[in-house]
């Protein structure tokens, strides 16, 4: 379980600690949404013990976790995204640090220390650390990567009700069976990732079965 040992040896609560993470690396649709959280103050121990690594919570528990942390006036939370167009103009990787470096502005605060999930840093203009297994082992991180995932869950489900053959709603975009089929019935939308290599194959299939005509 996440704990709030890094925070507590990077100054917290006296310095601004700020955990950062993102979810959407690895969908083939959708947009990245990375989110900044802080502790203004220590979380107490009814708080800390609904937050873990997002993607080890039942959707029940991150929507409750959530809920907490949106709720508790000592938690700052800002979000940030890059967009499908530009997670192909720049890579996933470089779109990922794009949005947590959107999530950090829009936070509002420029922390003395960012704990950033992952072993490769984004220029954020601030000191940061990074924490590979980071929402295993921080709070901050982990409470980040909480309000990443439920943020992308609920739009990738917005999305899925104009675009219904893909089974977003369950799938967030990742390249499930469902989503597979969805792409042989109806196509690709414009918010699948055409440089994805499974979204590449369809296209190039497709443009091979019309030449073939």
């Amino acid at each position: 379980m996440p704990d709030y040992a890094l925070e507590s040896a990077n100054g917290a609560p006296e310095k601004s600690v700020v955990g950062l993470d993102e979810v959407g690396r690895g969908p083939l649709a959708g947009p990245v949404i990375a989110a900044a959280l802080i502790f203004l103050t220590p979380p107490v121990a009814a708080l800390a013990t609904l937050i873990d690594d997002s993607k080890k919570l039942t959707a029940k528990r991150r929507d409750a976790a959530y809920a907490a942390l949106m709720q508790t006036p000592s938690v700052r939370v800002g979000l940030g995204a890059a967009s499908v167009a530009e997670i192909e103009a720049i890579n996933i990787g470089k779109a990922c640090h794009l949005a947590m470096k959107r999530a950090l502005q829009h936070l509002g605060i420029i922390p003395d220390c960012a704990l950033v999930d992952g072993n490769r840093l984004p220029d954020l203009g601030c000191p940061a650390v990074a924490v590979v297994g980071g929402d295993r082992k921080s709070l901050s991180i982990a409470g980040a990567s909480i309000i990443a995932k439920v943020t992308r869950d609920r739009l990738m489900t917005r999305l899925s009700e104009r675009h219904n053959a893909y089974g977003w709603e369950k799938n967030a975009g990742y390249g499930t069976a469902l989503h597979m089929a969805g792409l042989k019935q109806a196509g690709v939308t414009p918010h699948h990732r055409r440089e994805f290599a499974p979204i590449r194959a369809h296209l190039a299939g497709a443009a091979h079965m019309v030449g073939a005509i």
